[in-house]
């Protein structure tokens, strides 16, 4: 089980993101859904790695959130509410997001296996530098190329050459973020064992 304890960075200068970003995760694939649990804070469970890995990146590519991931137990029958569930992955969700706050990417992962969760910690952290790294125009062609249009239809579609959306593509990281992205999804999953 997965744990997320995603925490709005700067907030005391900035405005409350949190009710926007409720209304935009309101539909993912969760066991139970995003809740604001305090202050800017707010928290959901997931048992997909696949579906942890997209949030993570999602939240850490909008370079206002920071985002802890919990990997392990929680205490079952699961609360109607997030924030009243309890156990081990609650925990580690709440030491990660504490660390994200000063990590590279803004995104750390702690769990019960602790080497298994370093290894999925160094691996999102990876592919998060790769996609907060990137342009907007970089992020506007590689959008394109995972909603599965090809380059040239990304071409037509941004108003560029297939060569343009091709170098956009190459210096975006395009190509290593799949994979890098299962190799995170993976990582988790062993971490959750």
């Amino acid at each position: 089980m997965f744990v997320l304890t995603v925490d709005q960075r700067g907030s005391r200068r900035d405005v409350d993101r949190v009710a926007d970003l409720l209304t935009e995760l309101r539909d993912a694939e969760l066991l139970r859904p995003f809740e604001r649990t305090a202050g800017d804070e707010v928290q959901a469970v997931a048992d997909d790695p696949a579906v942890v890995v997209d949030l993570a990146l999602d939240l850490v590519r909008r370079g206002c959130w920071s985002v802890g991931i919990g990997a392990g137990a929680v205490e079952q029958p699961l609360p109607a509410q997030t924030r009243a569930g309890r156990g081990p992955a609650f925990e580690h969700a709440r030491r990660a997001v504490d660390r994200a706050k000063n990590a590279p990417a803004r995104v750390a992962v702690e769990g019960s296996d602790t080497a298994a969760a370093a290894d999925a910690d160094a691996a999102l952290t990876l592919v998060a530098l790769l996609v907060t790294r990137r342009s907007d125009a970089g992020h506007e062609a590689v959008d394109l190329v995972r909603d599965g249009l090809t380059q040239a239809e990304a071409a037509a579609r941004l108003g560029i050459s297939t060569q343009a959306v091709s170098q956009r593509l190459a210096a975006a990281g395009w190509q290593a973020e799949p994979a890098g992205r299962d190799l995170a999804r993976r990582l988790l999953e062993r971490a959750d064992r």
